[in-house]
């Protein structure tokens, strides 16, 4: 596979480059059977990885939160990272890098780990690379009554391969003819959306839940809180007038037209938005 063929999405495993449907995982892998693993999605723009470093930090942080052994650097990842680059001929497009990290295989059946510091030659890195076009269009949402994060749960603060609950909150949205779902914290304050964060500009100031909260630490958030743009604040499930509503993430930024069927009638631009994250941003 070369850049002058180029193809919508390729991986990498062991050594190994294929379409991500032709590569191999064994079936004994914690991170298939349990979840049990780590991931970061990184928006690739002008064949560069955008705001990589906010991204392997967190993937350590979650690392040392959940007891695994510390993921690749990224002296080791970026060479891979420009092949794959170059290997897809994305040019002068869009990509989504995903880099996973797994527990790797299990000593024996069950959930259990052993007493011994976690190993990385026991874990397993693997990556894909697809083409992507950021999205930006306005979404309807649903507030889920069945699926809430937890508050305090180490979970919470961890980008994991566990996405099924995710998969139920935009499921229901979906039911309610609405694109995506919004989730409650368990203790009762609006937390984010089935898998971007929510922001709300609400008085001329942009604010968004804390993580106290349960949401995610998303990259794009911490940008936002890093320069001064917004500020965290717990936030009711009930829009106020003149609200306008977004949910970011590294892939894009939707601009939130309605909830539970109420129309939010302040649209505003939450492309610019995402944008000015990324160009105000000078990684070396």
């Amino acid at each position: 596979m070369t850049a002058s063929q180029p193809q919508d999405s390729i991986a990498w495993i062991k050594g190994k480059w294929g379409r991500p449907a032709e590569l191999e995982l064994p079936l004994s892998d914690r991170g298939l059977l349990l979840a049990d693993g780590l991931f970061e999605t990184v928006l690739i723009d002008h064949n560069h990885p955008c705001l990589l470093d906010a991204h392997l930090r967190r993937w350590d942080e979650s690392a040392d939160l959940l007891g695994m052994a510390p993921p690749p650097k990224r002296s080791w990842l970026d060479p891979l990272i420009q092949e794959a680059i170059e290997r897809l001929g994305l040019e002068q497009m869009y990509g989504a890098l995903r880099l996973n990290w797994s527990r790797g295989d299990g000593s024996k059946r069950g959930i259990g780990l052993d007493h011994n510091p976690a190993d990385p030659s026991r874990h397993r890195f693997w990556m894909t690379l697809q083409t992507h076009t950021p999205t930006f269009q306005t979404v309807r949402t649903w507030i889920s009554r069945h699926e809430y994060r937890h508050a305090y749960s180490l979970m919470s603060r961890c980008k994991t391969f566990a996405y099924g609950q995710a998969i139920q909150v935009r499921r229901e949205a979906q039911q309610r003819e609405a694109e995506d779902g919004l989730m409650l914290s368990t203790n009762g304050s609006l937390c984010c959306g089935s898998s971007a964060n929510l922001v709300v500009q609400r008085h001329g100031q942009w604010l968004t839940p804390p993580i106290s909260d349960g949401c995610l630490p998303g990259v794009m958030r911490g940008q936002a809180l890093k320069q001064g743009l917004i500020k965290e604040q717990s936030l009711s499930a009930e829009p106020q007038p003149g609200d306008q509503w977004l949910l970011i993430n590294s892939l894009g930024c939707r601009t939130i037209s309605q909830v539970n069927g109420e129309p939010l009638t302040n649209h505003g631009n939450g492309e610019a938005f995402w944008r000015s994250l990324l160009l105000s941003h000078s990684e070396q």
